[in-house]
């Protein structure tokens, strides 16, 4: 009897070394710790592929007369090449207060001003105006509220002269008064949208930077 429980002893310690060994090892290979999504590795990642490079345009000529070109580009491109101090943005800018300078003094009847920022036949058009509104005893008492904008409408390099055409688009308040000082035309309360288109000139080789005013229409 004795030795029967020896051998089962035997046998089941047997076993049990057994199971130890497999499932220890189990045990050891679960508990390995599988690094996150966003932990740091120590291998470093595979540089990723090179984006392919993108095709170039190649500069296009801009020439007179090419359909490709607007007008109004090709002349800019033509007086920058002619005047490399031309710079539209600074131009467009002068232009404004130029157009609001011309504005006020036509209003006045300041015909000295007038005559340094037109030429012969636009002075001499706001000159006959000045004076017909003085003979006729009447008044101005015009406010130009804003420019809304001004953007080039044509330009063009004629010879050695540039001459731009600037559309503006304005808020203009208008009164006429009589001698009296009566107001028999306009209000101040309601101002009026203007459009105007203003060419002006000037001969690329002159040293004076000055523009004039060389023709006046309506937008």
């Amino acid at each position: 009897m004795i030795t029967e429980i020896v051998i089962l002893a035997m046998i089941a310690a047997f076993l049990g070394l057994r199971l130890y060994s497999v499932l220890g090892r189990r045990s050891e290979h679960e508990e390995e710790v599988i690094p996150h999504r966003f932990e740091r590795s120590d291998t470093p990642p595979a540089a990723p592929e090179a984006e392919a490079p993108r095709a170039v345009r190649p500069p296009i000529a801009l020439r007179a007369g090419d359909n490709r070109v607007p007008a109004n580009e090709a002349g800019i491109r033509a007086i920058a090449a002619a005047d490399p101090q031309f710079d539209l943005l600074g131009f467009l800018d002068g232009a404004k207060g130029a157009y609001a300078m011309v504005l006020e003094a036509f209003w006045k009847g300041d015909k000295e001003t007038l005559r340094e920022l037109t030429d012969d036949d636009v002075y001499e058009g706001f000159s006959a105006a000045i004076d017909a509104r003085e003979d006729a005893g009447e008044t101005l008492d015009n406010r130009l509220i804003r420019i809304e904008d001004a953007t080039v409408r044509s330009a063009e390099l004629d010879g050695r002269t540039a001459r731009i055409a600037v559309l503006f688009v304005a808020d203009i308040a208008a009164v006429t008064r009589d001698k009296d000082g009566t107001v028999v035309a306009g209000s101040l309360d309601d101002a009026i949208e203007s459009r105007d288109v203003w060419t002006f000139s000037r001969n690329v080789d002159a040293r004076d930077p000055a523009w004039v005013l060389d023709e006046t229409d309506q937008g």
